[in-house]
């Protein structure tokens, strides 16, 4: 017997999920290798983002037994009689991932809590947040990956994601669990039962006054976020929001989009459909789980979606034009856009750049600082008050409300979010960013074209000179390693290419920043073209040889 069919022979005595155990029996009895191969040749790394991947038997899918090993490492990890807060989304499989955590951590001494129903990922992180007991929280989400997809994020008292060594603590632990059907487990837990208590701290923030004449258009794209969005709505003051009637329900096979998530085309098509024939004033989606919000505006006689980068430049000043003190602290990482660097400086308030994702946002700065807004260009926003930050991760429906009280304010004042956009271009430059995104079917893809760039890296891109090259790898201006590659050009201009964290692809970041000098349309045509110039090389240097002139 070869030992991948004696690893899956052992899989299969624990596996207690019959639909699991029946598609692996059906692999050995037919004899399928690659089969084999594919689910246990390699395993789920548990790191900084938890677990994530597709569903089906083995350890390099999601499924029972990879999440009772998860939960008992963390159990191992976590303080004796601690309390747990455990959520999920309306992904396959989600629930029964969630009770079978609960039981799990039941059985090691813990005392978790699961939520009533799926709830959005903010909520969870919240609920993680404001108890002084609970020692940690864990999400059952795959956010915006395809239907096939589910996932395990871990966060920490404070409600934020884990970050090292906390994460290389409890993968060690996941190593050193036995069998799942040998793990104490436990048959009863309490039970969380609705969002109030989040609802009630959104409610709190200071937005900025409502407008409840403002119509606004939404889709949860088949997600987890609508009842609470228009909860959210409600008690802020807002109309209703029209919801697309074919994304409003829950849906783990997102039938009406390819992939749900905001950032990809066609996401929005139905919902600017309906926003066209309603004469909308503002478009706002969330993706699966609600962490991310995407929202698109009336521009020209059409739709305008705003880049993560704008939504975010638009928030910070929104934030920070209803926030006070000399301790204010606003955050993002190393790939968004650097306007927020110059609102900052404007406002008077210190701003930092992290590594990539909330985690690292999330513990930017000093104790001193007090974080009122963090962002990352992937439409993740976290907004706060005076108070600072409500959620400690990205959050799409507060987002979504701060996005609907800077319109009202707008449209109170005979403006559109464009004409703001304009304003700031005209006093800090005009930012433009763009992303490059190459999805690939071998991860040694991904690997080459990182060795290829640190190896032999391009001494022009889009008709600038490279004037500085940073490998991230070796950590670069207090930033902690990362497999990732800056590169800065004449100009304003910047490219970082990096692997995802959570999908197979490598991403690359292309921002270029121009003066306005007059007319802001000339600036944005010269900006796009020497954006497109840009990424055509950089396209070039991923895929091959890199460039040598411009």
């Amino acid at each position: 017997m070869s030992d991948l069919r004696r690893s899956a022979e052992e899989w299969l005595a624990q596996d207690p999920d019959p639909g699991t155990r029946a598609e692996l029996r059906a692999i050995l009895d037919g004899g399928d290798e690659a089969a084999l191969v594919a689910r246990f040749g390699a395993r789920l790394e548990f790191g900084t983002a938890g677990l994530r991947g597709e569903l089906g038997a083995g350890p390099n899918r999601m499924n029972r037994v990879t999440v009772m090993r998860a939960a008992a490492g963390l159990g191992r990890c976590l303080p004796p009689g601690g309390r747990v807060i455990v959520g999920f989304d309306a992904r396959h499989g989600s629930r029964r991932f969630a009770d079978d955590t609960a039981a799990v951590l039941s059985g090691a001494g813990l005392r978790p809590e699961v939520f009533a129903d799926p709830v959005p990922t903010p909520v969870l992180a919240h609920f993680t947040r404001a108890f002084d007991d609970v020692v940690a929280g864990v999400m059952v989400t795959a956010s915006h990956n395809p239907p096939r997809d589910n996932g395990y994020k871990v966060y920490w008292a404070d409600g934020a994601q884990i970050i090292p060594p906390t994460d290389a603590d409890i993968s060690a632990a996941i190593d050193a669990v036995g069998p799942v059907d040998a793990l104490p487990l436990g048959d009863s837990w309490p039970v969380h039962d609705g969002a109030d208590l989040y609802l009630d701290a959104v409610a709190s923030l200071n937005l900025g006054p409502s407008d409840p004449d403002l119509s606004v258009v939404y889709t949860p794209l088949h997600g987890v976020g609508g009842e609470v969005l228009l909860s959210a709505f409600e008690r802020a003051g807002f109309a209703a929001p029209a919801v697309v009637a074919e994304q409003a329900e829950p849906d783990p096979d997102f039938p009406t989009v390819a992939f749900p998530n905001p950032e990809e085309p066609g996401a929005l098509d139905r919902a600017l459909e309906l926003a066209t024939a309603r004469d909308a004033d503002l478009v706002i989606a969330n993706d699966p789980d609600a962490d991310r919000c995407a929202v698109a505006v009336p521009h020209d006689g059409g739709w305008r979606v705003l880049t993560g980068d704008e939504i975010g430049a638009l928030l910070a000043e929104h934030v920070l034009r209803h926030t006070t003190g000399p301790d204010r602290l606003v955050a993002t990482t190393i790939v968004s856009s650097s306007l927020l660097r110059s609102i900052a400086t404007a406002h008077g308030v210190r701003c930092t750049e992290t590594l990539t994702g909330f985690k690292w946002i999330m513990k930017a700065g000093k104790p001193s600082d007090r974080l009122v807004f963090g962002y990352e260009e992937a439409l993740g926003y976290s907004v706060g008050d005076d108070r600072g930050v409500l959620v400690n991760d990205k959050d799409g429906i507060t987002a979504a409300l701060a996005v609907a009280a800077l319109a009202a304010q707008a449209r109170r004042d005979g403006r559109t979010l464009p004409d703001l956009l304009d304003d700031q271009a005209r006093q800090h430059g005009l930012h433009t960013t763009t992303q490059l995104s190459v999805r690939v079917d071998d991860l040694a893809q991904i690997t080459a074209a990182m060795t290829r760039l640190r190896t032999d890296p391009p001494t022009r891109l889009g008709g600038r000179a490279v004037d500085s090259f940073d490998d991230l790898a070796h950590g670069i201006d207090g930033l902690p390693p990362t497999d990732g590659l800056r590169f800065r050009l004449s100009g304003h201009a910047r490219v970082v290419v990096r692997p995802s964290g959570t999908e197979p692809k490598l991403k690359c970041y292309l921002e270029i920043a121009v003066p306005v000098h007059g007319d802001i349309t000339t600036a944005r045509a010269r900006a796009a073209a020497e954006l497109d110039a840009l990424r055509s090389d950089v396209a070039a240097a991923i895929s091959g040889p890199p460039p040598r002139s411009g």
